[in-house]
């Protein structure tokens, strides 16, 4: 299933923070398993708290954030994932204006995920479960189809796919649990 964060309606927080756009989500038995947003930060302020879930939050545009509390202090920067807790209760103190944040938000009692950044490579996936989101560059699937920043795709099957040069693309795999 292909995705694009241009064709996403943005949703406003409630806190007016920032907006959301939802890109993909997976659910089983009317459970969520994953979602996967676009979110926009434009000031600082409470961070939102998923009780029962996992997160991982990765800077794409701007020079990041720092997520606090009394006990925890996270370091949001560009292109380095970040998985935490979301049950967390956080604010949020960006460093230099605005920035933007791929967000996977997942049960941990359902699935395991990991993320990571590639650039000027292959991408390949044999056993499926995998996510990818194009954040410059291009990525040119086996198939035919490419996908351009801001786009991504969920592959199920084996695939594979060449990231442009100086491209650059977050890798998310799940693996049950």
């Amino acid at each position: 299933m292909r995705f694009s964060a241009q064709t996403a309606q943005p949703v406003p927080w409630k806190n007016g923070g920032g907006v959301t756009r939802e890109l993909a989500s997976h659910a089983e038995g009317g459970r969520m398993v994953w979602r996967l947003s676009l979110a926009e930060i434009s000031r600082d302020g409470p961070f939102s708290a998923f009780p029962g879930l996992a997160r991982i939050h990765c800077i794409v545009a701007g020079a990041g954030h720092v997520l606090s509390n009394a006990g925890t202090r996270l370091e949001a920067r560009l292109m380095e994932p970040l998985a935490f807790d979301g049950c967390l209760e956080l604010d949020c103190c960006l460093r230099s204006g605005a920035c933007k944040a791929f967000n996977v938000i997942y049960n941990p009692q359902l699935v395991s995920a990991e993320a990571k950044v590639l650039s000027d490579g292959r991408v390949s996936n044999a056993a499926g479960g995998q996510v990818v989101l194009v954040v410059s560059g291009s990525l040119e699937l086996s198939g035919g189809d490419r996908l351009i920043p801001g786009e991504g795709i969920i592959m199920e099957n084996a695939a594979s796919g060449e990231i442009s040069e100086g491209g650059a693309v977050i890798q998310v795999r799940f693996q049950p649990v």
